[in-house]
């Protein structure tokens, strides 16, 4: 089987949140391993905003997963699907940029553009 782009960013979106996860806790010097939920519970701003972005991530996984998986099986045209992985990967990213800059309203549009973005690839190759 060959690694296409898709799956490339596939790859990519699997990773996206320890993304998250080293926003929340990177540089902060009392991150306790023994009790990570309770410390997540003490974090504030960007931190905390960091986290919620990581969860969201985790979410949106299986959907796009499944959209990638079932457009290759369906005989999608490569390129579209690739440059439609490309662009949700885009979108996601820029969702968890602005989730962590605290911009609410510009956040939830894309999160909306990623949505329509992963039924198109849902539903290509039909």
């Amino acid at each position: 089987m060959t690694l296409t782009i898709a799956y490339g960013c596939l790859l990519a979106a699997f990773m996206m949140p320890f993304v998250c996860a080293g926003i929340a806790k990177g540089g902060r010097s009392r991150y306790d391993n023994r009790a990570p939920r309770q410390w997540e519970r003490s974090l504030q701003g960007y931190r905390l905003r960091a986290v919620a972005a990581e969860s969201n991530t985790f979410e949106a996984l299986p959907f796009f997963a499944a959209a990638v998986i079932i457009a290759h099986q369906r005989g999608a045209p490569q390129g579209t699907l690739d440059a439609l992985a490309m662009v949700w990967l885009a979108l996601r990213s820029g969702y968890v940029a602005l989730y962590v800059a605290d911009r609410a309203t510009a956040r939830s549009l894309v999160w909306t553009a990623a949505l329509a973005v992963n039924i198109w690839i849902f539903v290509l190759g039909g």
